[in-house]
């Protein structure tokens, strides 16, 4: 405030009530004398009483203070306790603006949360997503139960788990997806959730795990080829470091496409393993390999187009070039030679439809050790891309498009690379009823995978830090909590140095920002303390959790976790619908042409029989192809003579070679579907 301010509202307030005290007096002294005619003439009348105008009493009291006194003292009385209010008032004032002053916004107006503000923000339920709880001694716990997203980020060993995690998997009830990289969720937590819901582990490196075949989640008909194309993606990008592929990579992508629908329409082995076998058999070279997904009848008597087209481009390249495409796609299906990951992907006991559709609530534990966590990423991406995707690709007619609510809590999160779907789903799939709680050390992890201008942090409503180790992220922090305005008082002593007292004191203040934590502060932050920030509303400091140390939690912490065969068994029932490419019958196989005609056989192929993709027909209730059908037998093709340029015996043996391939399919099949009928896989631990 400058020295030239004036105070107009003062004066106004000390105008109205210095009138309100004249006046008052001045009825007063009219009311004792009888509203004499003396008096002279009111200047109105309210009610039919007389009342005049306040400067009335100095003229009454100049010509009348002799004969009342008692009068006019006590009209006297009313004027000074008017002017003493009217100073009261006034000092009241100025205090009020003085204790304004003491919060000035110049520099920003960052403060600490009440508990007031964390019952706006909506943090004071009974249930949601654990986030703290409060300093009082209630120990009330903060909760998120919207359907925002969650990020927390702290260091290794700091109470993530015990804090954040545990209590949330022991207080949420509806469906779950956990990454659990140490297992330590599934053995707290699977039992207490295991008496509401369905409660599944798929550990892909472990011998007693349920089972997830992807490949099965890809839906026949319409769908088909996108849903192939999005486990190439995943398949040809490992890691989710690539913001471009390659030659190789495009042309390898373009390889599993083809490779995969053929495998689900033809081969009895529908699996990424089946389409590395495929790929990589022994018994026939790459280049019958192609010349058989050109020859194989998919679509009752065509071939499928995106299976032709991607063998009819390999075909048209060199054989150097082959085998670079060959090498470059087989890289990507190594891991699927493991056998207790080729057994634990072979069927799926469940579906993805089941997480948000089953009658109950599923609890999805995907748990892959630290020692294996780079060899899976592979894996546990595909997995997670194809329920992102699915879950969010339709909306109900009544808003509600699942059964269940979904929390997607991915600990350890940076670890599975750059899912970028799941970056730019991220803002909208709160509206399909999935939360996303997500877990990581620090910010630079983010910023390592999804780089400086990541969109994590922006579609993330709530963010919780139990300080940090690094200083990067601590001046990040720091920034997130804001900047304060403060004053600051600077006094000066003036006078003789001899002298006994100073003779001049001079006070002066300023104002200065002030971070409400700086850096070093939050590298120093209380080990029992979090940091809870909910967007649009102040940060609020609170303690931390830990669910050993509250009854809360530990009654349903020691509830036996569900690991015996028999209650996986329990737990499959109701879940997984069989697969309908696992029905699909012996599609009908062209003869090999010479190898001197391979160009014309493959043009011969094409033509016969592939039309293009807009072209194959559906039926739209069930969508699978109408023309899915198994071929009669009378409609196999056979071997034509070939005029003199082949010999008998070779023919002969080309027969029996397809006829035992025939027969193989068969039963491979036969197996598959018996396989597919059984909770656990045919008597393989779950």
């Amino acid at each position: 405030m400058r020295g030239t301010t004036i105070l107009w509202g003062q004066f106004i307030v000390a105008f109205i009530g210095a009138m309100i005290a004249l006046q008052t007096a001045t009825q007063f002294v009219a009311h004792k004398l009888g509203y004499q005619e003396a008096l002279g003439e009111p200047a109105y009348h309210v009610f039919g009483t007389p009342c005049y105008w306040p400067w009335k009493y100095w003229a009454w009291l100049y010509q009348y203070d002799y004969y009342a006194k008692t009068v006019f003292f006590q009209g006297s009385l009313i004027i000074y306790g008017g002017v003493f209010a009217i100073f009261m008032v006034i000092v009241f004032m100025s205090v009020n603006r003085a204790k304004r002053n003491q919060h000035p916004d110049a520099y920003g107006t960052a403060r600490w949360a009440t508990l007031k503000d964390m019952k706006k923000a909506g943090v004071l339920v009974d249930e949601g997503i654990v986030l703290a709880q409060t300093h009082d001694r209630e120990r009330t716990l903060l909760r998120h139960n919207g359907p925002e997203h969650c990020f927390v980020f702290a260091p290794t060993r700091s109470g993530k788990g015990v804090g954040i995690v545990i209590p949330t998997l022991l207080s949420w009830r509806a469906s779950v997806l956990v990454y659990d990289m140490k297992r330590e969720n599934w053995d707290i937590t699977a039992g207490w959730r295991k008496q509401f819901s369905h409660v599944l582990r798929f550990e892909p490196t472990a011998s007693f795990s349920v089972r997830f075949n992807p490949l099965l989640e890809v839906r026949k008909g319409e769908n088909e080829v996108r849903d192939v194309q999005n486990i190439a993606d995943i398949l040809v990008d490992p890691d989710g470091s690539k913001d471009r592929m390659d030659h190789w990579e495009k042309t390898g992508h373009s390889l599993l496409v083809g490779a995969i629908l053929h495998v689900l329409y033809a081969e009895p082995d529908k699996t990424l393993t089946g389409v590395a076998k495929f790929l990589s058999d022994p018994d026939r070279t790459f280049f019958k390999t192609l010349n058989h997904m050109l020859q194989c009848r998919h679509l009752g008597d065509r071939v499928h187009p995106v299976v032709a087209s991607a063998a009819r481009e390999l075909l048209n390249k060199s054989e150097n070039e082959l085998s670079g495409v060959l090498s470059t796609a087989m890289s990507f299906l190594g891991l699927y030679r493991d056998p207790i990951i080729s057994r634990n992907t072979a069927v799926s006991d469940f579906t993805i439809v089941d997480l948000m559709n089953a009658k109950n609530p599923v609890s999805l534990y995907i748990v892959v050790p630290p020692s294996d966590a780079d060899r899976t990423r592979p894996l546990i991406r595909l997995m997670l891309n194809q329920i992102g995707r699915r879950l969010t690709e339709s909306m109900g007619q009544d808003g509600k498009p699942h059964r269940h609510d979904l929390l997607m809590l991915l600990d350890e999160f940076p670890t599975l690379g750059r899912l970028t779907f799941f970056e730019s789903e991220l803002a909208y799939m709160a509206g399909y009823g999935i939360r996303a709680l997500l877990i990581a050390q620090s910010l630079n992890q983010i910023e390592k995978a999804y780089g400086p201008n990541n969109s994590i942090l922006d579609n993330s409503h709530i963010r919780v830090t139990y300080g940090t180790l690094d200083d990067r992220t601590a001046k990040r922090i720091s920034e997130m909590l804001g900047t304060a305005t403060e004053n600051r008082r600077q006094t000066n002593y003036a006078g003789h140095r001899l002298a006994p007292w100073l003779g001049h004191v001079m006070v002066s203040e300023q104002e200065s920002p002030r971070a409400l934590l700086t850096p070093g502060e939050v590298l120093q932050f209380p080990a029992n303390e979090a940091l809870v920030m909910v967007g649009g509303n102040p940060p609020y400091r609170g303690l931390k959790v830990r669910y050993y140390e509250d009854r809360r939690f530990m009654n349903r912490a020691r509830l036996p976790r569900p690991d015996a065969a028999e209650w996986q068994g329990k737990e499959l029932k109701g879940l997984g619908l069989p697969s309908s490419w696992l029905h699909l019958p012996a599609p009908a196989v062209e003869p090999e042409q010479p190898s001197g005609a391979n160009g014309n056989a493959a043009s011969a192929g094409i033509a016969g029989g592939v039309v293009l993709e807009g072209e194959i027909q559906h039926n739209p209730e069930w969508g699978i192809s109408v023309d899915d059908r198994q071929q009669p037998e009378k409609s196999k093709p056979k071997l034509e003579m070939d005029d003199g340029h082949q010999d008998a015996e070779k023919r002969k043996m080309r027969e029996l070679e397809q006829q035992r391939t025939e027969r193989n399919r068969q039963l491979g099949r036969q197996r598959a579907i018996e396989q597919s009928r059984q909770p656990s896989g045919g008597g393989m631990p779950l």
